[in-house]
């Protein structure tokens, strides 16, 4: 594996999960893409406390579905092993009757958008987002991608597709500022691995997490092919 050309900025989940309360959510509403931040609620329900919706050139993006090429059959993903060898399991996320997305409630579950790539799909977004922490599980397992660094692998899985990718970037964008990165669930660009949680600081006053932490991976593999169980 190459050495990283440079540190990937560490952000410590002790100091930026002060409060336990908050997580992320992604809401697709029919208007167009909004990004939730639950403030202040936990798995029980809530309404959401600020949203941000993406301009129209994103929303027509993603009506555009990802070409699939090659011999083998792109699949739902169904798990990632993250950089600490933590396995996750992944579930698709459908959308709610409002139009927002079902991220798992289980915190050590995390939520395949449907509208992005598949594992095996020759270009676009694969996007996967979970909750960073709950008031009553504690942190979850994408709290330790606030600590990720550049060329640490991540490895995800199908029924029969394995692909091992190593990260990129770690940005922490202002949810109200995800629109000037439509890289993250676009269908377009390369093939990607892109992970979404939120991150500090928590600021009740101000509907609770003030940023989302994206972490983009790129394919540091070819596809494997592996029998299915």
């Amino acid at each position: 594996m190459p050495r990283p050309r440079g540190r990937i900025p560490t952000l410590s989940p002790l100091r930026i999960h002060a409060v336990v309360g908050a997580a992320a959510a992604l809401c697709l509403t029919a208007g167009g893409i909004a990004w939730a931040q639950v403030g202040g609620h936990d798995e029980r329900g809530g309404r959401p406390t600020a949203s941000l919706r993406a301009p129209a050139d994103v929303v027509t993006q993603l009506v555009v579905p990802a070409r699939r090429a090659g011999a083998a059959q792109p699949e739902v993903p169904t798990r990632i092993v993250l950089p600490d060898r933590t396995v996750v399991p992944i579930r698709p996320a459908g959308t709610s009757p409002d139009g927002s997305l079902r991220v798992p409630h289980d915190i050590g579950v995390a939520g395949w958008w449907r509208g992005g790539a598949l594992l095996g799909d020759p270009f676009g977004s694969l996007l996967l987002a979970a909750h960073v922490d709950s008031s009553t599980q504690g942190l979850g397992p994408f709290a330790g991608l606030l600590s990720v660094q550049a060329d640490q692998p991540m490895v995800v899985s199908s029924p029969h597709l394995t692909q091992t990718f190593r990260v990129t970037s770690l940005a922490l964008v202002p949810r109200g500022e995800l629109a000037r990165h439509p890289g993250v669930f676009s269908a377009r660009g390369g093939r990607r691995l892109t992970l979404v949680t939120c991150a500090g600081p928590y600021v009740p006053a101000r509907g609770g997490y003030q940023n989302l932490a994206v972490v983009t991976a790129r394919p540091l593999q070819d596809l494997v092919r592996r029998s299915g169980r």
